[in-house]
C-alpha cells in the first residue's frame, strides 16, 4: 500500500466527483469561466493521476461569452453506466444579487478522452446537478434548489426527479428531500445504494472555511433522510491549524479492492506568520485543490479515518502504484499540432481563430483582442499555479504601432484582478516594457514614465515570472542569458478566492501568455516558448 500525499490534485481543481470503471478511477472537476469546461483526471491507485480530458470543447457545448467571473461550470458530475460516461454540470449565467440564473446539461461519450455528445437541457432550478443510476435502471436527477425569494434562505434543498435516458428529458415530480441540517447551505448532492440503504451525501457550510461534508440516508430514494449521527462527515472548521482547509464537496468511491474512499477540496492557506490564526484564516492563490480521505464503515455509517478532519497524508488502497508523467513538459515550445491540455482560455474557445499553433510553426500566435477586464473576448491563454513557488517564462516577438496594443506575460485570478508585464508603444521611446496591475478594479502602472524601452534590433523579448510564497516579481532579458529583475513586487494572496471584493469567487489564480489589440487592428504576438518550473 502506498502513502498518499494532499492534495492530490494541486491548484485549482475543486468540486472533484469521483467515478470508478473497472480497475480505473477517474475525477472531474469545475472550470467554471476557464474553456474548456471541466476537467478529467485518472488514475489506476488513488494516489497517481493525470489530465486526460477536457469535455466541453465546442460551442455547442458551452458558450460563457459574457458569463461573470467565477460563472459557467460549476460542480460537474462523472458517472459510468450503460457503457458510456454521463457527464452533468452547469452553466451559470448570474452570480449577483436575489438570483443564480443557471442551466443544467447532460453530456455523454463511450470513452473518456473521446468527442463528447453535444448537451440535453435538463432544468435551471439550481446549480451542482448529479445523476444516480438506480440498480432498477430508472436514473434520477439531483440538484439543488436556489429561492430568490426576499428573507428566504436561498438553499431551498436539494430536489430529485426522475430522468427518462430514451426521451432525453426529466419526467415525473420534483421532490425536495433534504432541506440540509443547521450547517446549511445544502448543496453538491450525491447518492449512493449501499445495501438497502440510499446515502445522500452533500456539501454544506458554502465554500469557505467553514466548509462541510454531510452524510445522510434514507430505506427510500424520496426519502425522509436521516443525518449520520457524528455529521458532518467531513470539515476543517474546528482545526484552524491543520494545512488543509476549507475540507467539503466529496464523493465517494468503493475501489476494486473491497475499500471505500472521499475526495473532496481542500484550500491551503498562505503562511501569514504574526497575524491572527483564526479570522481571517488566510488566502488560497491556489484556489481549491482536490484531496483524499480514506473511509471506515461502523453501524452502517461511514467514518473518515483519523477524525472528521483532513489529513495531510492517508494509507491507499492495497493496489500497486502505477504512475504518470505529469502530462506537460516543463518547456512547451509549441510544436505540437494541438494546445497541451494544462493551457485554458477564457469564456470561449480560441483555437484556430484567436490563437494558432499553425500560423507561425513552432509559435503560439495570438491575434489582439479586447482588455483583461473583458467577460467577451480576450486573446488569453494560461494555466493553473499548481505551486506557492514556481517559475514561468516566455519569448515572445511583438510589434505594437500605438498604446492600444499589448502583449506579454499575465498573472490572473479574474477580470478585476491581475497583473502584466506586457510589450506596448510609447509616443517617446517607442516600444517599451510596462507594468499594469488592476487590484479590485483599481488600476496602476508602477513604472509610469519609467518604462523600459527594447532596443530596435530585438525582434524578441524574454519574460519572466518568479512566484515566492507571498510575493512574485518580473523580469526580462533581451538576450534570453541576461536578466534584469523589476523592481516592483506583487502580493500573491490579492491573486486569491479570500481576496477578491465581495466574495463567492471560486477559481484561483492563473499564469499564461495574452495580447490585447483595443484598437481593432488585431495585431497579432508570437510566443515562441511557455516554461512551466516548480520549485
Amino acid at each position: 500500500m502506498a502513502t498518499i500525499q494532499n492534495p492530490i490534485l494541486s491548484g485549482f481543481n475543486p468540486d472533484p466527483s469521483i467515478c470508478r470503471v473497472g480497475e480505473d478511477y477517474y475525477i472531474a472537476v469545475s472550470t467554471f469561466e476557464w474553456f474548456p469546461g471541466v476537467g478529467i483526471y485518472h488514475s489506476k491507485d488513488l494516489k497517481n493521476w493525470r489530465l486526460v480530458s477536457r469535455p466541453l470543447s465546442r460551442i455547442s457545448q458551452l458558450d460563457m461569452k459574457g458569463n461573470p467571473n467565477s460563472g459557467g461550470v460549476w460542480a460537474p458530475d462523472l458517472s459510468y453506466s450503460d457503457g458510456k460516461f454521463w457527464l452533468i454540470f452547469t452553466d451559470v449565467k448570474v452570480t449577483d444579487g436575489q438570483w443564480k440564473d443557471c442551466h443544467n446539461y447532460l453530456v455523454t461519450s463511450e470513452t473518456v478522452d473521446g468527442d463528447w455528445s453535444d448537451p440535453v437541457y435538463l432544468n435551471s432550478s439550481g446549480f451542482d446537478p448529479s445523476l444516480y443510476h438506480d440498480e432498477s435502471g430508472k436514473k434520477y436527477l439531483m440538484n439543488m434548489c436556489w429561492d430568490q425569494r426576499v428573507g428566504h434562505h436561498p438553499f431551498y434543498g436539494i430536489f430529485l426527479q426522475e430522468y427518462d435516458a430514451e426521451a432525453q428529458k426529466l419526467t415525473g415530480e420534483v421532490k425536495n428531500i433534504f432541506k440540509g441540517t443547521d450547517i446549511m447551505l445544502v448543496e453538491g448532492p450525491h447518492i449512493y445504494k449501499i445495501d438497502d440503504w440510499y446515502y445522500l451525501l452533500t456539501a454544506e457550510g458554502g465554500t469557505k472555511y467553514d466548509h462541510a461534508a454531510t452524510m445522510a440516508r434514507s430505506k427510500n430514494i424520496w426519502g425522509p433522510y436521516d443525518v449520520h449521527p457524528e455529521n458532518p462527515l467531513l470539515t476543517s472548521f474546528p482545526y484552524p491549524q491543520n494545512p488543509l482547509q476549507k475540507a467539503g464537496h466529496a464523493s465517494m468511491v468503493h475501489t476494486h479492492t473491497d475499500e471505500w474512499f472521499l475526495v473532496h477540496l481542500v484550500g491551503r492557506p498562505l503562511p501569514t506568520p504574526n497575524k491572527p490564526l483564526l479570522d481571517p484564516r488566510g488566502f488560497c492563490p491556489l484556489g481549491r485543490e482536490t484531496a483524499i480521505q480514506r473511509l471506515e464503515w461502523k453501524d452502517g455509517w461511514p467514518y473518515v479515518v483519523g477524525g472528521n478532519g483532513p489529513s495531510v497524508e492517508i494509507e491507499g488502497p492495497a493496489i500497486e502504484e502505477v504512475t504518470w508523467d505529469k502530462g506537460y513538459d516543463v518547456k512547451d515550445d509549441f510544436d505540437a499540432a494541438q494546445l497541451n491540455l494544462q493551457f485554458q482560455s477564457l469564456r470561449i474557445p480560441v483555437m484556430g481563430t484567436i490563437a494558432s499553433l499553425q500560423d507561425n510553426p513552432g509559435h503560439l500566435r495570438l491575434y489582439g483582442k479586447e482588455s483583461l477586464t473583458s467577460k467577451f473576448t480576450q486573446a488569453f491563454i494560461a494555466r493553473r499555479w499548481q505551486s506557492f513557488n514556481f517559475t514561468a517564462e516566455t519569448k515572445v516577438a511583438f510589434q505594437p504601432d500605438n498604446f492600444q496594443q499589448s502583449a506579454g506575460l499575465v498573472n490572473y485570478y479574474n477580470t478585476e484582478n491581475w497583473t502584466a508585464l506586457q510589450i506596448s508603444w510609447n509616443e517617446e521611446k517607442g516600444r517599451i516594457l510596462e507594468l499594469t496591475a488592476c487590484d479590485n478594479f483599481d488600476f496602476s502602472q508602477p513604472l509610469q514614465g519609467q518604462e523600459i524601452q527594447i532596443p530596435e534590433a530585438n525582434e524578441y523579448v524574454f519574460l519572466r515570472v518568479d512566484v515566492k510564497t507571498n510575493t512574485y516579481t518580473y523580469s526580462y532579458s533581451f538576450d534570453g542569458d541576461n536578466w534584469t529583475e523589476i523592481p516592483v513586487t506583487f502580493q500573491s494572496h490579492k491573486l486569491s478566492d479570500d481576496y477578491i471584493q465581495g466574495g463567492g469567487f471560486f477559481t484561483g489564480a492563473f499564469i499564461g501568455m495574452q495580447c490585447q489589440d483595443t484598437s481593432g487592428q488585431n495585431k497579432s504576438a508570437d510566443f515562441d516558448y511557455f516554461v512551466y518550473q516548480e520549485k
